[in-house]
């Protein structure tokens, strides 16, 4: 929904001038209804000039004159002619830090490398801003810094959104779902059987563990030989 200017000044004027519920005006406005109810009484809002949604170009007559009518109905504001050259390009790259920030980047590298190993270097190389080579230094504690490196949030150090970073766990997860999916074995338990285990384990004689059962006493037809070469 698009955020509407003025949000408070529109809803004084919406109840000064209309016959809405508190509930229309609070959606349309973005504010609680309790707001709403309070800017009637005249609790909320105090002083503040209502501004005309209809002639700054947010709101239609029609659109009100609907909603009045029903009261379930919700407003929605006219979108602007240019609203389309307003939306921010999509960012290619690796994001750009700020030279104050810069510092920060091991450790979000590490943050990251602990609570997400599902990400990919190419997209912690995009979230934080860094190249392959100091990911590896970091993830190999190979960094010069390595003994002063301590992980903490990306998003806290103002190095990524909250945002960004949600998009790039929910992509690796799809990934590695993907990759489970083409490949069960993958998913095999490597611990085995008990019954497997009491197999082997019978296979090797119990009792005194010693050299000729590790490694094998001579056999008899060698202490035969060696028996005639001792009477001739």
């Amino acid at each position: 929904m698009t955020e509407i200017l003025m949000p408070k000044a529109t809803a004084v004027w919406l109840v000064d001038n209309t016959s809405l519920t508190f509930d229309q005006i609070a959606d349309f406005c973005g504010l609680h209804p309790l707001e709403v109810k309070g800017i009637a009484d005249g609790d909320v809002a105090v002083g503040v000039r209502g501004a005309d949604p209809i002639s700054n170009g947010q709101l239609t007559r029609e659109e009100i004159a609907k909603a009045e009518r029903q009261s379930t109905f919700r407003m929605s504001p006219v979108q602007p002619k240019y609203s389309d050259l307003h939306q921010p390009a999509k960012r290619r790259g690796p994001r750009y830090t700020p030279l104050s920030r810069r510092q920060n980047r091991p450790d979000a590298i590490a943050w990251l490398v602990r609570n997400h190993p599902e990400l990919s270097d190419p997209q912690i190389s995009k979230l934080v801003g860094t190249t392959k080579t100091t990911i590896g230094a970091v993830r190999d504690r190979t960094h010069w810094n390595s003994s002063g490196i301590k992980p903490i949030d990306p998003v806290s150090l103002g190095l990524c959104s909250q945002i960004d970073l949600d998009e790039q766990v929910k992509k690796a997860s799809a990934r590695r779902r993907k990759i489970e999916e083409e490949n069960p074995e993958l998913l095999a338990d490597t611990l085995k059987p008990r019954e497997q285990l009491e197999a082997e384990k019978d296979e090797y004689p119990s009792g005194e563990i010693n050299l000729e059962t590790l490694f094998g006493g001579p056999n008899k037809k060698n202490q035969d030989h060696d028996g005639d070469e001792d009477e001739e």
